[in-house]
């Protein structure tokens, strides 16, 4: 089947394009790219206006698909549903679920409950066996079987022996291990940010260097091995200077952080919301005001969800008592567009780079971040101007913990393909929502 893309504006970082063309697609591949494409033999047209985007398919490096072992929180065709809808057509799925991907079979498994779903979901195996942090995985086995990172996201590593030998090993196959940075000894039994709203709250804190101090020892632990590690969830200012730092001094080190902690703070949680409790914790207005910063700078690689599901009765309990995560595959993209493309503090360059090129790289992952002739064609249609409200009961993941609920956004996606499929039309949404 030939699909042609017509008049919109095309934006893809690797390729160094930002201008109107048309975009045809043949099967599964991008065929041709330039102004004014004929349409001979083309099956469909989709007529579009030049304040409409074309960009490569979003990737995101960190999701928890719950699946195998809690499918009333989130499966994998609901997960990657909930990623097409955002725009998403390439994912990353962290290892902690029940029972843990750590093996050979866990891997398949996973890859053959992906292949249905027609988008790329990609495997993040476990560092240690169980998660637990006393054996390591074969690496080099479940690499060769499919998986793209190690991490035992979730828990720390908390040995440095451990963590030192796992850098030396993962340095044998050119993977990263995706740090989980948090000091368990000074986690305690904190639910929040420590710092004033703590305080006035009443509840339990979670010092920033509960992360910092872990980033810091990764950091020298990389200095010593070679080896390469990817910090999640970055949300204290303490992180970003020590990444900053390690990134001058040309440490194999990258980074990511969420939508949430850029544009929400510890003060979000004064109503006790459970659906504002995460790990790590919304922080500081200064820690945010540094993230943004180390976004702008390019010392945050990444924009990534932590897609963590969990069901209603879950997140209904009291804050202190309900589990940790938000999801975001739905609403990443919009709340991008809303605070940093109509802020002005983003271009759109800028954007799709840390949302979909950027992530593809780190995690070389070949067949996505990328719009040019040959290229599996993942593809994502946007309308940055479009305003929506963020209603968690028209979501296509299954679970409805998103911290953005309510929120009027500008800017999402309209259409997703997947190797040249049509995976999602908010039009054809919108059409069946109204019938």
């Amino acid at each position: 089947m030939k699909i042609l893309l017509q008049g919109a504006r095309v934006i893809c970082p690797t390729s160094n394009t930002d201008s109107i063309q048309d975009l045809l697609i043949e099967e599964s591949v991008i065929a041709q790219m330039g102004e004014r494409l004929s349409t001979d033999g083309v099956d469909k047209v989709i007529a579009l206006t030049s304040d409409q985007w074309v960009i490569p398919g979003l990737v995101d490096v960190h999701v928890h698909f719950r699946d195998p072992g809690n499918s009333d929180k989130e499966t994998t065709a609901s997960g990657a549903a909930a990623a097409v809808a955002g725009g998403f057509t390439s994912v990353c799925v962290m290892p902690n679920t029940t029972p843990v991907i750590d093996s050979t079979p866990m891997i398949l498994y996973l890859l053959n409950a992906a292949r249905p779903t027609g988008i790329q979901i990609h495997p993040i195996a476990a560092v240690t066996k169980g998660l637990l942090g006393e054996e390591m995985t074969a690496m080099g086995t479940l690499k060769a079987h499919g998986a793209v990172a190690f991490s035992d996201d979730g828990r720390p590593v908390a040995k440095a022996s451990m963590m030192r030998k796992a850098l030396e090993y993962s340095r044998m196959f050119d993977l990263p291990i995706v740090c989980h940075a948090e000091d368990c000894s000074l986690f305690g039994n904190g639910v929040m940010h420590e710092g004033y709203y703590s305080t006035v709250l009443g509840m339990p804190g979670i010092p920033s260097v509960c992360e910092s101090v872990i980033v810091a020892r990764d950091i020298e632990l990389v200095r010593y091995t070679g080896g390469r590690v990817h910090f999640a969830h970055v949300s204290s200012k303490e992180s970003v200077s020590l990444i900053r730092k390690a990134k001058e001094e040309g440490l194999p080190v990258t980074a990511e952080t969420t939508p949430h902690y850029l544009t929400l703070t510890d003060a979000c949680c004064q109503d006790y919301d459970p659906d504002f409790r995460m790990n790590g914790p919304l922080r500081a207005d200064d820690d945010q005001a540094a993230l943004i910063q180390a976004l702008i700078d390019g010392v945050i690689d990444v924009i990534a969800t932590d897609h963590a599901p969990h069901t209603p009765e879950e997140k209904a309990m009291p804050f202190d008592c309900a589990p940790n995560g938000v999801i975001g595959l739905e609403t990443s993209l919009g709340v991008m567009l809303t605070n940093f493309y109509h802020t002005g503090k983003l271009n759109p360059t800028e954007l799709i780079q840390v949302m979909s090129s950027r992530p593809a790289e780190i995690f070389k992952l070949p067949q996505a971040g990328r719009l040019e002739v040959g290229a599996r064609a993942d593809i994502a249609i946007v309308d940055p101007n479009l305003e929506w409200t963020v209603d968690p009961m028209t979501f296509k993941s299954k679970s409805r913990n998103t911290p953005f609920k309510g929120q009027t956004l500008k800017g999402r996606a309209t259409h997703t393909f997947a190797a040249g499929q049509l995976l999602f039309s908010l039009e054809s949404e919108q059409s069946e929502a109204f019938c």
